[in-house]
């Protein structure tokens, strides 16, 4: 049963993974687009970072909750230029991954507080998250999967990829 939270990890990166790879490689994406997405990603890695790299108690609770706060709100800084950069089915599946990465964050924390102190969630939770190890490498597989998007987009869209010439 425990795989089943990891669902919204799952429609999230298939929700980027289209946006990127038919949106935005289709209409390329403008310096602000190639700087602002791994920003976005970045912040992702960094709330996530807290669960797996610090130590568990409350001020690792704590900063998770402002970072995850931070992120959420972080990834809607340019939405207002997207709305005329963008067409909208493109603008559509943004606010569906505005909805996702709260849904992802709040499931990696509960999921990280089912490994280390379980007794504070509901006891059906408890019963539901009740594989610690692959609760934790998931945990882990989540992270590591942003990370290798996050080295795509720093590389692909600031190294490899070239605009389109116009033709003469």
């Amino acid at each position: 049963m425990w795989t089943l939270s990891l669902l919204p990890f799952l429609f999230q990166g298939l929700a980027i993974l289209f946006d990127e790879f038919y949106f935005h490689v289709r209409r390329g994406l403008p310096k602000w687009e190639r700087i602002g997405h791994p920003i976005d990603t970045l912040s992702q890695l960094l709330t996530l970072s807290l669960l797996l790299f610090f130590p568990y108690g409350d001020w690792t609770l704590k900063l998770y909750g402002g970072a995850a706060i931070f992120s959420c709100i972080l990834v809607t800084k340019d939405e207002f230029i997207h709305k005329e950069e963008a067409p909208w089915e493109e603008n559509w599946l943004h606010a569906v991954l505005f909805v996702l990465h709260p849904i992802a964050l709040i499931t990696a924390g509960i999921i990280f507080l089912s490994i280390h102190d379980p007794a504070i969630l509901p006891k059906p939770m408890i019963a539901f998250l009740n594989d610690k190890a692959a609760l934790q490498f998931s945990l882990y597989g989540y992270f590591f999967s942003i990370l290798t998007f996050f080295i795509y987009q720093v590389v692909f869209w600031n190294f490899i990829w070239k605009p389109k010439q116009p033709q003469a």
